[in-house]
């Protein structure tokens, strides 16, 4: 019989895969010009396909570590399910800041606007998973057996200070803003292989 949070992540998985499928649709299909023809267009496109690129990685990756987290949750709470909804509400918007950042990647002023707005809807996705994993933990009876929930608490400092590399991305902005999207790429490959584990109990773990 499924737990309690299974209805929470089927309907935050259709969010997941909408949000990361808007993505490729903002991407036209050029227009062949007479100077190099189609290939040319394309080639000129690169934006859209570097902050598609991004953008893919920090919503899959996003939707790996929810699922982690939702995969020890057995019993959900009004505060939960309401926090999940702020993180989904977040997920829901990335395709709007990345088809921006890609039209305006190159202009030499409005591109460090787009970076920043970009960058601040990273930030809100970041405190937004952050509040949920606290309430999380704060509560505790709504991890399933298997979670050692004092060792779960104790995990909030290291999950906040992975979270302070997106602000800073908001200043890197007003710099650059192609190397703000690289950093916003490498930190969703941050996440992907340093994400922070659900700690379980010993006495449960599986030989």
């Amino acid at each position: 019989m499924p737990n309690e949070s299974s209805r929470v992540e089927a309907f935050s998985d259709g969010v997941f895969a909408i949000a990361i499928t808007l993505l490729i649709l903002e991407i036209k299909v050029p227009e062949a010009g007479e100077h190099g023809g189609l290939w040319r267009a394309l080639a000129d496109q690169w934006p859209s396909y570097a902050a598609y690129v991004v953008s893919f990685l920090v919503i899959g990756i996003m939707w790996v570590n929810h699922h982690q987290v939702f995969s020890y949750v057995a019993r959900v709470d009004r505060t939960l399910m309401f926090l999940n909804l702020l993180l989904l509400m977040v997920v829901a918007a990335v395709p709007w800041p990345t088809a921006m950042l890609a039209e305006y990647l190159r202009e030499e002023t409005a591109s460090h606007a787009a970076a920043a707005v970009y960058s601040l809807v990273m930030v809100l996705m970041a405190v937004t998973f952050q509040a949920l994993w606290w309430h999380l933990t704060c509560t505790g009876h709504l991890f399933d057996a298997r979670v050692d929930a004092s060792a779960a608490r104790a995990t909030r400092v290291r999950f906040a200070l992975g979270s302070l590399g997106y602000p800073l991305t908001v200043a890197l902005a007003f710099v650059s803003a192609p190397l703000t999207l690289a950093a916003h790429g490498l930190l969703a490959l941050y996440y992907a292989f340093n994400q922070v584990p659900v700690p379980t109990r010993r006495d449960l773990a599986t030989p």
